[in-house]
């Protein structure tokens, strides 16, 4: 009988600084702090190994926070734990974000010794007037040294992540970030719009003008719907001039290079959270860790709100996750999964989506249009049951 699959995401809570828009759990903290955390993260990953002897690891993502902000040589001992307590598969993907500034040669080499193979580095804007309002660490400029150092160590599957709709921006400085992350060629890119997050410096400083947008006024420092539209287009179309294909709504790949990991987060794979804060799902039961760093740091790495999702719960997570890739869901996996056919459970929202144009059925598939991609959020609340 052939092992189970196990997607692994390892939780880095710690960065240089907190950036003012990010409501991520992370934080800044001395070396003894990071070094204690990695002592019990290290003690986490063997015991969770015993839990899980009969899956096979397809993917690990390291994030956070900054993991890249660790001593190289405390990354290699948490994936070197990996790898002894658990299984993992010879071709899986092992990612690790990082940020400008915190990168060097050396560190690079220790990454790829150690096994990681992708590398997401987090540029967000090449306009450094942007990231100074955005509270990174960086200029465009310190980002260009540490991506010359991630392709000179010889890793040739990299992610940039970049943002739309940040305070002051507009279309053509979006347009000028677009066109200078394309001319380093990338193998993937990550296209996110700001969201104001309630508890962040931003909603501080941005509710009010965000409450303007929504109402359809003009805001006096985030750019206008009309621009963030503009902004929305320019992305979709500079990336398929350049060969990137759009495989979920936020994110662009050269052929064979969409983040594996992912993927199975929208598939609804398994996957086991480790470190503080991080939540995993296995076979269809929720939980998480505790987001608590004394009580982490005291051993308490025991499974969290523990929740069976029932079958309900299950479609539509099948349903609104899986919809979010633009090949979107096939009807036998729903069937196959469920025990009957989609249409019997979503016949009448599906019709209506079919009809407004924002959702197609094509070849054994259900996906979103382009008109549908475009207000993705209010299709895929209709698949709430």
């Amino acid at each position: 009988m052939s092992a189970k699959s196990l997607e692994l995401y390892v939780h880095i809570p710690f960065c240089v600084k907190k950036c003012a828009y990010c409501d991520f759990l992370s934080a800044s903290a001395d070396e003894n702090t990071r070094q204690e955390y990695i002592r019990n993260l290290l003690e986490e990953i063997k015991e969770k190994g015993k839990q899980y002897p009969d899956y096979e690891i397809t993917t690990v993502f390291i994030g956070g926070g900054t993991p890249s902000i660790l001593k190289a040589g405390q990354i290699a001992d948490v994936l070197e734990e990996v790898y002894r307590s658990f299984s993992v598969r010879p071709d899986a993907e092992i990612t690790i974000e990082c940020n400008p500034g915190t990168l060097s040669f050396e560190k690079l080499s220790i990454y790829k010794t150690a096994g990681i193979n992708r590398i997401s580095v987090g540029l967000q804007s090449t306009d450094n007037d942007e990231l100074r309002e955005l509270g990174r660490i960086h200029t465009y400029e310190e980002f260009l040294q540490s991506y010359d150092l991630i392709r000179k160590v010889g890793f040739s599957n990299v992610n940039i992540d970049i943002m739309a709709a940040l305070p002051g921006q507009t279309a053509l400085s979006y347009e000028k970030t677009l066109r200078h992350v394309l001319s380093l060629r990338p193998e993937h890119i990550s296209a996110y719009s700001l969201i104001i997050e309630e508890g962040t410096p931003f909603f501080e400083k941005y509710e009010a003008d965000e409450l303007l947008r929504e109402k359809g006024d003009k805001p006096l420092f985030l750019p206008s719907e009309e621009t963030e539209r503009e902004m929305y287009e320019q992305t979709k179309e500079l990336f398929a001039e350049h060969g990137y294909e759009r495989y979920e709504i936020s994110n662009y790949a050269k052929n064979g290079y969409a983040c594996r990991h992912n993927i199975g987060y929208w598939r609804r794979e398994n996957y086991l959270g480790l470190g503080l804060g991080s939540s995993s799902l296995v076979e269809n039961v929720r939980f998480h860790n505790t987001t608590n760093l004394l009580d982490y740091n005291r051993g308490m790495f025991g499974q969290q709100d523990m929740e069976v999702l029932d079958k309900k719960s299950q479609m539509e997570e099948f349903m609104f996750l899986g919809l979010r890739m633009t090949n979107g869901v096939a009807r036998k996996d729903f069937e196959t999964a469920f025990g009957l056919p989609v249409e019997n459970v979503y016949g009448t929202v599906l019709d209506k989506q079919v009809a407004d144009g924002l959702v197609k059925k094509e070849a054994g598939r259900i996906f979103l249009t382009e008109r549908g991609m475009d207000v993705s959020n209010y299709v895929m609340a209709q698949f709430l049951i």
